[in-house]
């Protein structure tokens, strides 16, 4: 399973695929290794955690992005993303959020994702608007987002 946009790959993250790409100045944080624990439990987790976002140019990871878990019963997923520091402000955090939805979108139980952020994360607010994502209320601090399918 593999996603491809025009600069990157997008790829669900597994042990074995850890082990085989550069990782330089990317760091693997805690929700890596909880969600690897998951699916080593659970194979059907495969797709609905966090893929990892390699750029194509020198085969290094810029990134993750995911979905926290599967869908639930109102067909929804929730999407999140990082890019290192070195890759922002260059479109690709609004390249891998669209795949990964548009892929999210195939699957006959996914009729909404939802995202939040932070009120002042103006970069993340700006990747959300890109994507035709409707803001539809705070909670907190938080933004939350959705966008629903289009039947």
């Amino acid at each position: 399973m593999e996603l491809q946009t025009e600069r990157l790959k997008i790829v669900p993250c597994t042990d074995q695929l850890l082990s085989t790409i550069s990782t330089e100045e990317y760091k693997i944080g805690p929700h890596i290794t909880m969600f690897l624990e998951k699916l080593r439990e659970d194979s059907t987790q495969l797709g609905w955690g966090v893929w990892l976002v390699i750029n194509k140019e020198n085969n290094t990871i810029i990134g993750d992005i995911g979905f926290k878990g599967k869908p639930n019963s109102e067909n929804t997923v929730e999407v999140g993303y990082g890019i290192i520091p070195s890759a922002q402000n260059k479109g690709y955090a609004t390249e891998a959020v669209n795949e990964i939805i548009n892929w999210a979108f195939t699957n006959d139980d996914v009729d909404k994702v939802v995202a939040e952020c932070l009120h002042d994360n103006i970069p993340s607010i700006k990747v959300l608007e890109k994507l035709n994502m409707n803001k539809i209320g705070t909670v907190n601090d938080m933004l939350k987002w959705e966008l629903k399918k289009r039947r």
